[in-house]
């Protein structure tokens, strides 16, 4: 049996043929020049186009592509991602890559320095902002994350950037208890990792947005009742217990 690899590269992707191929190209480079062990996870989420194909093709050996009979959602995406995988580290990446590969040594220190999350923020003073959202959705995320910060999740300005670093064991307790499929997912997941009594570190990092994003006006709406859930979850003590092992 071989060796769990150090790193998992989680990539939920729906019809990503276009820019997918490209992202993954940049990870197995970069990777090849470090020194960790990795594998490649990518969850296609019931894609319409060549997705699944041409990411097998670049994916080879190095990991595998799992592909969903049908449009499920991010969160769907990301957790069968997450519990597929083996590392002793677990990144979530968005296929845009809107934060460089190159950033993921900022969440690796904040692993080797204790905790048990990390996550890259758009919001912190050491952030950098290469490309903006159009105005408007940047102040509906704005609004968003307020909420957030009463409602669910007290202490972290950035929820939704999708560039997230979890111990496997981390992201074994936090995705096996989730039950969002949409792209609130994330917050979600940090509700749990704080319910668990989980470290979560927010990181500054570089950031450039994606003008071919699948996040439409539709689907943000569609967060924002994704927290209600959260909220209305909590309440009905939907979420079972999560207690992390002392590590």
């Amino acid at each position: 049996m071989s060796a769990a690899p150090a790193l998992s590269i989680v990539i939920p992707a729906y019809n990503e043929a276009g820019r997918l191929p490209e992202t993954l190209e940049k990870i197995k480079r970069y990777l090849a020049e470090k020194a960790w062990s990795f594998e490649l996870i990518v969850v296609d989420d019931g894609s319409d186009d060549d997705t699944a194909e041409r990411a097998e093709r670049v994916v080879g050996g190095l990991g595998s592509v799992i592909r969903l009979g049908r449009n499920r959602g991010k969160g769907h995406a990301v957790r069968r991602g997450m519990l597929a995988a083996t590392g002793a580290r677990r990144l979530m990446s968005d296929a845009d890559l809107s934060t460089p590969i190159e950033d993921l040594p900022k969440l690796m220190a904040h692993l080797d320095a204790g905790a048990d999350i990390a996550i890259a923020s758009r919001a912190l003073e050491d952030s950098r902002i290469e490309i903006h959202q159009p105005s408007f959705r940047e102040n509906v995320g704005r609004l968003f994350n307020g909420i957030v910060r009463v409602f669910v999740v007290s202490g972290i300005r950035d929820t939704q950037c999708g560039f997230k670093l979890f111990a496997g064991d981390a992201a074994d307790l936090i995705f096996a208890a989730a039950l969002l499929d949409g792209f609130a997912f994330d917050v979600e997941a940090l509700y749990l990792a704080k319910r668990a009594g989980l470290s979560v570190s927010e990181v500054g990092v570089t950031w450039r947005n994606d003008a071919a994003t699948r996040v439409t006006t539709l689907r943000g709406i569609i967060a924002f009742l994704d927290v209600a859930r959260i909220v209305l979850n909590r309440w009905l003590g939907r979420y079972r217990t999560v207690t992390a092992a002392k590590r």
